[in-house]
């Protein structure tokens, strides 16, 4: 049986801040102007947060945590699970799972996106809104595993299914959402926050 050391466990914490303060900010629905409007931060040290090329201050994270009306310890990811006896609250109808996989801070990483399913229409008349936008520093990599993911890209819309991947610079305005009306949706991220791009390599012999 192997053990994490304590450096260990810091070093996942901060390798997945980056992502969950993004997901957070997304879930109040306030882009990355109206969070630093509230907040007195510039968008350049927000974004760097939010692509783990800065590692955010207690002050910060009070700041944000305020702001987004979520705990400290949710912002942090250092909440414990809540007993089962003890009601848990309420998670947003569309509220995304960040789940990192590399852990380390900075530089190329990947994060596994969970989308929950869309609830049914209520007018069906009506198409579904589109994804909010924001844009930021950086190049992404996205693959689907499994349902399907509308990426709303610049002017372009665009619908992925298992197996598809796409690849675009994130100054461009993006967004996503569930596409499949009654099952969640799942994809992978690799995302460079200098620009850093996966590579190809032909394999030889």
């Amino acid at each position: 049986m192997t053990t994490e050391t304590p450096d260990g466990h810091v070093d996942r914490l901060l390798a997945a801040m980056g992502p969950r303060l993004r997901a957070a900010r997304e879930r109040h629905g306030a882009s990355l102007s109206e969070a630093c409007r509230a907040t007195g931060l510039t968008p350049s040290t927000l974004s760097r947060m939010e692509t783990g090329r800065r590692r955010p201050t207690l002050e910060v994270l009070l700041l944000l945590a305020r702001e987004y009306g979520v705990p400290l310890d949710e912002l942090t990811g250092t909440a414990r699970p809540a007993p089962a006896s003890v009601p848990r609250r309420a998670r947003p109808a569309n509220a995304k799972t960040v789940l990192p996989l590399t852990p380390y801070v900075g530089g190329l990483h990947a994060h596994k996106h969970v989308l929950p399913a869309v609830p049914p229409a209520t007018d069906t008349a009506q198409p579904p809104p589109r994804p909010r936008q924001v844009s930021h520093p950086g190049h992404e990599w996205l693959c689907v595993l499994s349902g399907r993911l509308h990426l709303a890209l610049g002017d372009r819309d665009l619908v992925l299914t298992a197996g598809e991947a796409t690849e675009f610079d994130t100054r461009t305005p993006h967004g996503v959402a569930n596409a499949a009306p009654d099952r969640p949706t799942e994809y992978l991220v690799m995302f460079g926050p200098q620009g850093e791009r996966l590579r190809l390599r032909p394999a030889t012999g």
